[in-house]
């Protein structure tokens, strides 16, 4: 299922996304790196492709030829994970 990674707006299955394409609800970029099924904020560059050009910015729409959209989850919830980490870490450290 291929989600708008800002708005969680689920877009047409077969619908193929271009570097220009932006979403319908929000109006944001859809080719990004954070749409990307190779992106992941623990890798080297953040991303699982070895060829892929280093993107910096992973929210606006690149020139990257590896780009393939992810599936996410209807419940995915990209936010979510890095605040409850750093929730953890910081309960670590009060007393």
């Amino acid at each position: 299922m291929k989600r708008c990674y800002f708005c969680r707006t689920e877009l047409h299955p077969g619908r193929v996304v271009g570097r220009q394409e932006t979403c319908p609800a929000c109006g944001r970029d859809l080719h990004i790196c954070l749409n990307c099924r190779f992106y992941d904020p623990g890798a080297y560059n953040e991303c699982h492709e070895s060829q892929a050009e280093r993107v910096l910015v992973k929210d606006r729409s690149n020139f990257c030829d590896y780009f393939r959209f992810r599936d996410a989850p209807a419940g995915d919830d990209p936010g979510n994970g890095k605040d409850d980490t750093r929730d953890k870490l910081e309960a670590l450290f009060k007393k």
